[in-house]
């Protein structure tokens, strides 16, 4: 039989000849296989998490929060240890994000109305709709946009619609008699199991997608609801931290001497109880361990659908994104709940990892939830959609160390707004009073230097930076809307006028 040498191979030439078509033919497949590679888009796993801050183990907000799930998402990819909600409001925050405006842009400053009902808004191309018209199927779970909003029949935001957010259980009655006796003003622990809850359900249903396998490429988003009040979790969960005053936050004594009046207008009468309530009636340890409970008890959650994601065949071609849409005062600045412009309210937790992404790493540049959407498009290999107000965040997904020309603007109700920037926070109210703060030497935001005339320099290249478009509230605002007219300084919180002598509610 004939035969070639091949190096130091003798080969019969028959075989050789099969040998280099068979090469052929896998570098044929291996080269078809790389062009169908590039051409297929990425998923997408989108995960939001309602009212949650800093307490989670990423960013180190809380020493002794437990959240394994998302620790081991930080190891896949980049935590944005700066990141910050657009508005410290759920509506207001998640109709930002989801279409890629400022609240000074859509004039969307409370929890009502769902942009879709403002005539100029209403044609806006939100972030699944963009996706779906990329060739993206789309679905979604739980608390995404605010409420029930974008879910209905009408709304045209989702190809696949699964159950909403619920609190889940519930005891008969309240367990703590809060001043405003609002339904989900609530926090503690009552028998009940995790499978009750309205996040197991969210929670299984994103398992249940991707086990069955939904049609590619998918964008997949769970909203979870905890921790937002009723801040409920079940034994387990509360037993994973002290029922002592060692896991309070610090607060400094008469915290906001040094703040302007007008910081109280953002928060003038809410459901959330001041810290005077929660020290008197002896509540302060529960309500923090119920928030740490409920954190961990979602991470749990957020732990399920991973687990569904790295058993599938996805995992590889899957961009995951972690978010909240804004954080939570649990006695800091002596309040509870949101509606501020402090780093208890803005800052969010912020991951991302997936195909592309460097991991294991940190950045500590200032990030917005506004980027998500800008970020995700260019991810999946997307034309970018012009109109979007946020920057790509892909610079820093490869390399965290690359700086960002932006800082982090947050915007609550009508010309307040808060500048974020690696080392400084500055806030300036409707009325032109001004905060600021040296995050590197005070990140507890205890000392306002605004009226040191040594940061002059500062505040003024802080202002430069602050929101051209601030539009009045769109029509139909309310709830947790608030208004100053700075011809006659009269302002307006939820229809009643506050006046400079009305003393601040609850204290």
């Amino acid at each position: 039989m004939n035969s070639l040498s091949l190096c130091n191979f003798s080969v019969p030439r028959a075989r050789f000849l099969a040998l280099f078509l068979t090469g052929a033919g896998l570098l044929l497949l291996l080269g078809t296989a790389s062009v169908q590679a590039q051409e297929t888009k990425p998923n997408i796993l989108f995960i939001a998490i309602d009212d949650l801050n800093d307490w989670v183990g990423p960013l180190g907000g809380h020493p002794l929060a437990k959240t394994p799930a998302m620790d081991k998402l930080a190891a896949r990819g980049v935590t944005f240890t700066n990141a910050h909600c657009q508005a410290p409001l759920c509506n207001p925050s998640r109709t930002s994000l989801m279409t890629g405006l400022r609240p000074g842009t859509t004039g969307i400053y409370g929890l009502k109305p769902w942009f879709r009902e403002v005539e100029a808004l209403k044609d806006i191309v939100s972030l699944p709709q963009y996706l779906e018209k990329h060739g993206y199927r789309t679905y979604t779970a739980g608390k995404i946009f605010h409420g029930g909003y974008g879910r209905g029949k009408n709304d045209h935001e989702w190809n696949e619609i699964g159950p909403p957010a619920s609190v889940g259980a519930r005891p008969k009655e309240k367990l703590v008699q809060t001043p405003a006796e609002h339904k989900l003003v609530d926090w503690g622990v009552f028998p009940h199991k995790d499978e009750e809850k309205g996040d197991w359900t969210v929670a299984s249903w994103g398992v249940e997608q991707i086990e069955k396998g939904p049609q590619q490429p998918f964008f997949l988003s769970v909203g979870f609801f905890l921790p937002h009040v009723p801040c409920y979790a079940t034994q387990k969960w509360f037993d994973l931290y002290p029922d002592n005053d060692s896991i309070r936050p610090e607060v400094l004594p008469d915290d906001r001497a040094d703040t302007p009046r007008f910081s109280w207008y953002l928060h003038w009468k809410l459901p959330e109880p001041r810290l005077k309530f929660l020290k008197e009636a002896d509540q302060w340890n529960n309500l923090v361990r119920s928030y740490l409970a409920c954190i961990s008890f979602v991470d749990s959650q957020v732990g399920r659908v991973m687990d569904a994601l790295e058993n599938s065949s996805y995992q590889d071609n899957t961009i995951v994104v972690l978010w909240s849409d804004h954080g939570w005062h649990l006695g800091e600045k002596e309040i509870t709940g949101k509606n501020t412009l402090w780093d208890c309210s803005t800052r969010v937790p912020l991951i991302f990892a997936g195909p592309g992404i460097v991991k294991g790493e940190d950045c500590v540049q200032p990030a917005e939830l506004l980027d998500i959407y800008p970020t995700l498009l260019e991810l999946a290999g997307l034309p970018p959609n012009e109109v979007l107000q946020g920057h790509s965040l892909v610079p820093q997904l490869k390399d965290p160390a690359t700086e960002r020309e932006w800082p982090a603007i947050t915007t609550h109700n009508h010309d307040n707004h808060g500048v974020r920037t690696v080392r400084w926070r500055f806030i300036q109210y409707a009325d032109g009073t001004e905060e600021l703060y040296d995050m590197e030497a005070d990140p507890n935001e205890f000392k306002n230097l605004a009226g040191d005339p040594a940061y002059l320099d500062t505040l003024k290249e802080l202002r430069q930076w602050l929101p051209e478009s601030n539009v009045p509230p769109a029509p139909n605002s309310a709830a947790r809307v608030l208004t100053y007219d700075k011809a006659t300084g009269e302002t307006i919180w939820e229809g009643e006028e506050i006046k400079p002598t009305d003393p601040i509610p609850e204290l």
